[in-house]
Formats: structure tokens, C-alpha cells, sequence
């Protein structure tokens, strides 16, 4: 496969047969010259911009000399060791070509350390978890490069109508089953399609630096998927208490520092509606 000619901005996606890379392609497909990695999905395979990679056999340079991106987005999953060095490979494809740049996919998690307050763009993170130690050590990566070159875009607890967390909710709404909520948990959270909206803008404007892509306020887990639950009908799931702590604690990260534009950004109440959208949902009360 080679590349074809293109006066647009080449986008290359790795990750793009995801639930976040998947929309992230359809949302730049329409403006950019864009290219995706899949792994296991036989579903891209006869997709002519859709190259099959494996983060832990594959090599990711042949692709990358192939495609000559100016923007790679990586929105990867697999192997933490894997994924380390397929960054690795990209930030230095994106040392030695001058127009290129790297938008990595965080996650609040690199915060999971820090309970007592939301955490800004400039706060020190703190991971307990293995998952955010891993973001983490990725995000140290781009210390060493300058900052025009990359934008790091951490995402808190990522929905929509086709998101795992809210088909899980609708399926334990539908038998009965239990759904683990966490009283004394703060959460902020987005929806996949704003994401896909803010890479656009971010791209267009040729953004760096450090991003909170996260709803401007905050809620309580248990409260959120509540409301959720009362929105799409009568029913409810069992939903079985988890406690982190006796007090309240946070996993919420909050823009401050690097805000975007109020049109691309979204709160709590927004989420709760994009998730509920009656026409996009698929019914349960059968």
C-alpha cells in the first residue's frame, strides 16, 4: 500500500478500530488525508487506509515511512511493554521529520495517585494503578522533545450511546443484573464524540502542550449512572455499592490552563443526554 497524493494534512491512527480511534477516522475522514492500524478486526481488512499492526510483533517504522503523516494520533491498546516501544519508534519518526507531530491519548488515571482534589494540566501526577503508571511513562517521554511537537490530551471516563460502560449499564438494566457504582467517587467525564470534535480543532490549530479533554464539572459515580438509568425508562439494575475510602475522593481532571473554545467544550448534563438519546439507543424493554 502507498500512499496517495494529498495537498491535506496526512493523518495516521493507531489505534483507529477502536471505540475512540474508530470515531476520532470518521470524524477527520471528510478534512484529512487519514490512515488507521488495526489489529484483529477482519472487519478492515479490505480497507485500503487501514494498515493491520500488532503493537507487540509488528513493526511500526515501515508504516510510518509509508505513510510520511504529519499528525499521528495514538489512541493504541495491547501489551504495556509493546506499546512503550512502538512510542518510542513514533517520537523518534517525529524528531527526524520536521512537520510531523505526535497527539497522545492519556487518561485521568495518572492521577489515580492524588484523592483529595480534581488535578489541573500543571498539577504533578501521581499513578497508583499499573494503567496509569503506564500513561505516565509514556507522558515522561515527551519531556525530552520539544513541546511543539507533541500534544498530550487526557481523557477522564470516556461514553456515549455505544460506549462499553453505558451497553454494559443497558444490559443490566435489561436482566437485572448488578451494576457497581461507587458512592464516595468524583468523577468528571466526556463523550466520545466531543473528543473526536476537540482533536479536530486541536489539529486545525496546531495546538501543543498538555490538555484536560474532560467535562467542566464534576458528579458523584453513583449519582451519574442514576440519572442515567432514570432517564433511559422505568427500569433500574441492582446496583451494588463500591467504596474506595469512608470519605469522598476524586478521579476528575478539570481543564484550566489550556481551556478550549466553549463550543468544544461539555458538562455533566450534556454527557447524561448524549448518552440517553432515545432515536440513537437501542430499546431494553422488551
Amino acid at each position: 500500500m502507498r500512499k496517495k497524493e494529498s495537498n491535506k494534512n496526512t493523518i495516521l491512527i493507531l489505534g483507529a478500530s477502536g471505540f475512540i480511534g474508530n470515531v476520532l477516522y470518521k470524524e477527520l475522514l471528510s478534512y484529512f488525508d487519514v490512515y488507521g492500524t488495526y489489529c484483529q478486526n477482519t472487519d478492515f481488512k479490505d480497507n485500503q487506509v487501514f494498515y493491520q499492526y500488532d503493537v507487540t510483533n509488528d513493526d511500526l517504522y515501515s508504516i510510518l515511512e509509508d505513510v510520511r503523516p504529519n499528525y499521528i494520533i495514538s489512541a493504541l491498546r495491547g501489551d504495556f511493554q509493546a506499546q512503550l516501544k512502538a512510542h518510542e519508534t513514533a517520537l523518534a519518526y517525529v524528531m527526524t521529520n520536521e512537520m510531523c507531530k505526535l497527539l497522545f491519548l492519556s487518561s485521568v488515571n495518572v492521577f489515580d495517585g492524588r484523592f483529595r482534589f480534581p488535578s489541573f494540566e500543571k498539577d504533578l501526577p501521581i499513578a497508583e494503578s499499573e494503567y496509569g503508571k503506564f500513561k505516565l511513562s509514556v507522558e515522561k517521554m515527551f519531556v525530552e522533545i520539544p513541546s511543539e511537537k507533541y500534544a498530550i490530551l487526557r481523557l477522564p471516563m470516556v461514553l456515549g450511546v455505544t460506549s462499553p460502560r453505558i451497553i454494559q449499564l443497558q444490559q443490566a438494566i435489561k436482566h437485572k443484573a448488578s451494576f457497581e457504582v461507587y458512592p464516595n467517587l468524583i468523577i468528571s467525564v466526556t463523550t466520545v464524540d466531543k473528543i473526536a470534535q476537540q482533536l479536530h480543532y486541536i489539529i486545525n490549530q496546531d495546538l501543543s502542550g498538555i490538555f484536560h479533554l474532560s467535562s467542566d464539572d464534576m458528579v458523584h459515580h453513583e449519582d451519574f449512572f442514576k440519572e442515567i438509568t432514570a432517564k433511559l425508562g422505568d427500569h433500574t439494575p441492582i446496583f451494588k455499592n463500591a467504596y474506595r475510602s469512608n470519605d469522598d475522593n476524586y478521579l476528575a481532571i478539570l481543564p484550566k490552563q489550556n481551556k478550549l473554545p466553549q463550543p468544544y467544550r461539555i458538562s455533566v448534563a450534556e454527557v447524561i443526554e448524549d448518552c440517553t438519546l432515545k432515536e440513537e439507543i437501542s430499546t431494553f424493554k422488551n
